[in-house]
């Protein structure tokens, strides 16, 4: 569905030449949910307004539902970018116009007669859950209503892919997930393809099939989500996949236990798929003469299945220790001795 080869771009400020992508290479599949994750400055923002020629690269090539994006001049450009739909952060909704108004725009412009815009605003104001807030102005709604607008909108022109530059970051917790509850409904019923952007590895967690990871115009790692989170390789991956598997707090209970007499080691297991529902625990002590502790655990949901990361505390003979945990290893589950190794 999307392809890019060598993409760059490089803007040209006072200060010199600066180059916010960097030579990359990327293929999106039809259908799925694929995620760029970055700091700011990363360049992802830059790279998905590379997709629909919102930016121009410097190099490269961009092709989207069979189409070079790079080659595509005025009407051409016009007519590839009505197949693919962008959401933003800040809605970009106009505040003149009424919810109804706001999605039927898009149409206005096709040049859809009245009728054919008041039956397509309906069908969609149902698929976002608007029903009764047609009428309604922008200003009346909430941030999670007036993002559910920005997604109607842009599924307007009934587009095979649609682009969202950080469209949960100015949400609360509860709305971005009813947020994102609704883009997996619309990737399902519609076979949307849905490229996103985001800072949050939350979102890649609860949404995304493969996930690709950016810095310094670069992406340095890419992947199945599930993959990523059982052997994330870069450092800017793992501080990611932390922000899931391993809250501030965790850290700093696990820092204070530290000091504690007679903690023995401690462990970080990782466990994924159905690995996550097996008594892993009862099973080594029944057959190791050690005893454990759970400091903490926490079992995560993504689209590929299920991802836990436990940590115990393991106390024996040195020797048995070692047995327990080389049997740990061969049930399929990751091993990390993060204290006492």
């Amino acid at each position: 569905m999307i392809t890019l080869q060598k993409l760059a771009k490089v803007f040209n400020t006072k200060d010199g030449a600066v180059t916010a992508v960097d030579d990359i290479d990327l293929t999106i599949d039809q259908g799925e949910i694929f995620g760029v994750i970055g700091y700011s400055g990363a360049g992802k923002s830059t790279l998905i307004r590379m997709l629909n020629m919102l930016e121009a690269p410097s190099e490269g090539t961009v092709e989207v539902a069979g189409k070079p994006m790079h080659t595509l001049k005025n009407r051409q450009l016009r007519e590839a970018r009505q197949e693919i739909g962008m959401i933003f952060q800040h809605f970009n909704l106009l505040w003149s116009r009424t919810v109804a108004e706001n999605i039927a725009f898009p149409l206005e412009i096709k040049g859809l007669s009245k009728s054919e815009q008041k039956e397509r605003v309906d069908e969609l104001i149902k698929l976002v859950g608007l029903e009764g807030r047609g009428g309604s102005y922008p200003s009346q709604l909430s941030g999670g209503q007036k993002q559910r607008v920005g997604i109607a909108r842009a599924l307007a022109n009934n587009p095979k892919v649609l682009l969202c530059d950080e469209a949960t970051s100015a949400l609360d917790p509860k709305t971005t997930d009813s947020i994102l509850d609704l883009l997996v409904d619309i990737n399902k019923k519609l076979g949307l393809t849905i490229v996103l952007i985001t800072h949050e590895m939350h979102v890649i967690r609860k949404i995304c099939h493969r996930v690709a990871v950016m810095e310094n115009g670069k992406i340095v790692e890419q992947g199945d989500v599930l993959d990523i989170f059982r052997r994330p390789r870069q450092e800017m991956t793992k501080e990611f996949v932390k922000q899931v598997t391993e809250p501030e707090e965790t850290e700093e209970a696990l820092n204070h236990l530290f000091g504690e007499e007679g903690i023995g080691q401690v462990l970080q297991l990782t466990f994924v798929g159905g690995e996550t529902q097996r008594p892993l625990i009862t099973d080594v002590i029944r057959q190791f003469e050690v005893d454990i502790s759970i400091l903490q655990g926490k079992i995560s949901q993504t689209q590929h299945g299920s991802y836990g990361s436990l940590y115990i505390s393991m106390r024996g003979d040195k020797n048995t220790v070692k047995e327990a945990v080389d049997y740990i290893r061969a049930q399929q589950v990751e091993v990390e001795v993060i204290h006492g190794g």
